[in-house]
């Protein structure tokens, strides 16, 4: 199947080294390495398995997936699907940079032993980081901006909400996007696109009377752990209690991925964070708690979910899920260059066009942490570009919240 239904665009590499995707892989996976090892007590096996991954890093090629990494081979089986033949033996820099990315993560997965047997089995490399971030003081202050949203209007909420799951750990910024306060003009302009009132239009608020919709269902495809999936709880939580959705899937990564990513594991730690947090912020994490044990959400974790490939290549079982869903919502900047592709598009390339393969309704939430992007009006991409900001794509300054129908 095609990435992309009729328009195509350059692959993004990491070949260039002046460019944002070869400073990914020749600095911040290094410093990943070094965070981990440093994290744990691993043995002299484990250490030795870390430094020959930095050493890769630094002039290595794709290595094949060991044996003894994945005793039951599915894994093996599934990576070989997934281009390994094709990129086993190249440069990092030299196969699509979506493609190195995921496959360093998984080769430092083998490195700490999380597949293989012995004491590291099963342990995330990523969680004293995860959990140091959700017990800051800074998560306590976005928790307790909760309890003021009371005083706004519901659809003020419902604002406020979205734009703190859209900026994630700038979460306590986005609470304030409904009142008159410092930074909410700010965070409004930096959107750089906004179909918010379409995404609203899909999962319309029920009025009295009957509502026109049948039961509705929200897909929300998570990005981080730690403050960054808190938010996104908070919004599901929100949606179900004004009525806007029926039910909510959650989908999260089955094992440890790109430093923070979310996992069931990650889930319940926010969870746990919300109902000790007290106040409003318990209010919803009770909400969220009694919605799983009843089934109104559930939380998947499928394999292509860590797959080094665009949506476009999704497997039967995950888009008969999409299809269902009344609209499906996919956060960060990860999952939004899996849903459009990660190529060279032009900014103003259609949103719409690239996501026409989509099984239904989707919409991205996302801040701009990497390279490609589309969507933008002519307009607003003469804006960037005279501004003065050289890397207004990588910064996170911006973010865009676009839907197609």
């Amino acid at each position: 199947m095609p990435d992309t239904p009729s328009v195509t665009a350059p692959v993004i590499v990491a070949d260039d080294p002046g460019a944002f995707p070869h400073g990914v892989l020749a600095e911040r996976h290094p410093a990943v390495v070094r965070q981990v090892r440093d994290a744990f007590p691993f043995d002299p096996e484990r250490l030795r398995a870390l430094d020959a991954l930095l050493a890769s890093c630094a002039d290595g090629v794709v290595e094949s997936l060991p044996a003894d990494a994945d005793p039951t081979g599915r894994d093996r089986d599934r990576w070989a699907r997934w281009g390994m033949d094709a990129y086993a033996g190249r440069s990092w820099y030299d196969v699509p940079w979506l493609w190195a990315e995921s496959h360093f993560y998984r080769r430092l997965l083998d490195a700490v032993g999380y597949f293989g047997p012995g004491a590291w089995q099963g342990v995330d490399p990523f969680r004293p980081a995860k959990l140091a971030e959700l017990d800051a003081p800074e998560t306590d202050e976005e928790l307790a901006a909760l309890d003021g949203l009371d005083r706004l209007t519901a659809d003020e909420r419902t604002r406020a909400l979205l734009h703190g799951s859209l900026w994630g750990n700038r979460a306590d910024l986005g609470f304030r996007l409904s009142d008159q306060g410092v930074g909410a003009q700010g965070a409004v302009e930096a959107l750089v696109a906004d179909d918010s009132d379409t995404l609203w239009s899909l999962l319309p608020a029920p009025g009295p009377g009957p509502t026109g919709r049948g039961p509705a269902t929200l897909c929300l495809v998570a990005d981080n752990a730690g403050r960054e999936l808190v938010p996104d709880l908070l919004l599901v939580s929100h949606l179900l209690a004004e009525g806007r959705v029926d039910r909510a899937v959650l989908h999260v990564k089955p094992y440890p991925y790109y430093v923070s990513d979310a996992t069931p594991t990650d889930v319940l730690d926010a969870l746990r964070r919300l109902v000790a947090a007290g106040g409003a912020a318990a209010a919803h994490g009770e909400r969220l708690w009694t919605a799983l044990t009843d089934g109104r959400v559930t939380v998947r974790a499928h394999p292509f979910s860590c797959a080094p490939l665009p949506y476009a290549d999704m497997p039967d079982d995950l888009r008969e899920g999409f299809a269902a869903a009344t609209v499906t919502v996919l956060k960060g900047d990860l999952n939004y260059r899996r849903l459009v592709g990660d190529r060279w598009w032009p900014p103003t390339t259609s949103f719409a066009q690239v996501t026409a393969y989509f099984p239904g309704p989707v919409a991205a939430l996302r801040t701009l942490k990497s390279d490609v992007v589309t969507g933008l009006d002519a307009r607003t991409e003469a804006a960037l570009e005279a501004s003065g900001e050289r890397r207004w794509r990588t910064s996170g300054r911006h973010a865009l919240i676009q839907v197609r129908r």
